[in-house]
């Protein structure tokens, strides 16, 4: 059995309004060593990854973690939609940062994958906050080691595709964890699908790579005229073909600036928070999902904390797809 237990003084401390007591994650039990995982037996754990040093526009991604746990309105854990307290039904737990030093790429990495691994590798579900999107790269080969390489797929939402070669000589930029991830074989382009994508980057020959891999992406304006039912439909398709589970990267620059200012590199044209929440939802319900990542919050940047609430609404309706499905799968073993 279990062993969660906490003493009566950290219970107080979560016990209370968001505002108040010790800043976790919708004010889950902090954990601290991998030995606790395996006492608590969690279902799902969150992992900081504040690392910004990739980011090519508006830093300030280092501080999502910190802000998604101590600035996030905490609005109760009953899901109205569902009817289920989504905390009752699954066992989260804060299992901290993986602690990155400035500018040392190679340590932070190796940092953040290796946080990752020890939730990924006992079967629980990380949910991972950024930090800007370099953080994938770590964090799915995280996952790619404990779920089976080269078997996981990736469901990825952004304005951009992540796919770049190198960008200003560097190979760990946050415009390049997409292709690091393929050429490494921890994902199979073809296990690769992408939602959202607009503006003016990347360019055609990084397009070409693309679907030299056997990515497949539909772009925002793709949603804009056949509706974001269908194109969820078939992403779900085109992702299930991978055997071990589905990795949901969701970088809220996806989201129009409109809704998420705190973000390093905004493009005007994006989704609404009504969609997204409800395709998480509808992805985390239908999907093996195996991990998850939340990235590209700048809170220097944002505004009556409109990013940082909407970020967590993603972590929030992630948490309660997942329920739902263990719930839909235990009645039809009935």
């Amino acid at each position: 059995m279990p062993k969660r237990e906490l003493k009566p003084g950290m219970a107080s401390q979560l016990d209370t309004a968001s505002y108040q007591g010790i800043a976790t994650f919708a004010q889950r039990p902090l954990l601290t060593e991998p030995s606790e995982l395996d006492e608590w037996e969690p279902d799902i754990a969150i992992v900081g990854a504040p690392w910004d040093d990739s980011t090519t526009n508006r830093p300030g991604a280092r501080f999502g973690p910190r802000s998604l746990r101590a600035a996030a309105y905490g609005p109760g854990t009953y899901h109205m939609d569902y009817g289920i307290e989504i905390f009752e039904e699954l066992e989260v737990v804060d299992f901290g940062d993986a602690i990155c030093s400035h500018g040392m790429w190679e340590a932070s990495r190796s940092a953040i994958e290796e946080r990752v691994y020890e939730v990924a590798s006992r079967g629980i579900i990380p949910i991972v906050i950024g930090g800007d999107h370099a953080i994938t790269w770590p964090s799915a080969t995280a996952v790619a080691r404990a779920h089976g390489w080269g078997e996981i797929g990736i469901i990825h939402f952004d304005a951009h595709a992540d796919t770049a070669l190198e960008i200003d000589g560097n190979y760990a930029s946050h415009g390049t964890p997409m292709r690091r991830l393929i050429e490494s074989g921890a994902v199979q382009g073809r296990h690769f699908v992408q939602v959202g994508l607009r503006g003016y980057w990347p360019p055609a020959e990084t397009f070409e790579w693309m679907g030299e891999q056997g990515m497949r992406w539909h772009t925002m304006n793709e949603v804009f005229e056949r509706g974001h039912h269908a194109v969820i439909t078939d992403a779900i398709e085109e992702a299930s073909a991978s055997p071990k589970g589905i990795y949901l990267s969701i970088d809220i620059d996806v989201l129009d600036p409109g809704f998420a200012p705190g973000t390093g590199t905004p493009e005007p044209g994006g989704m609404a928070p009504v969609d997204l929440l409800r395709i998480i939802r509808r992805i985390t319900r239908e999907v093996n999902v195996v991990a998850i990542d939340i990235v590209e919050v700048s809170p220097p940047f944002d505004w009556a904390e409109l990013t940082i609430n909407n970020a967590h609404r993603c972590a929030l309706e992630s948490i309660a797809g997942i329920a739902m499905r263990r719930k839909d799968l235990r009645f039809a073993q009935k």
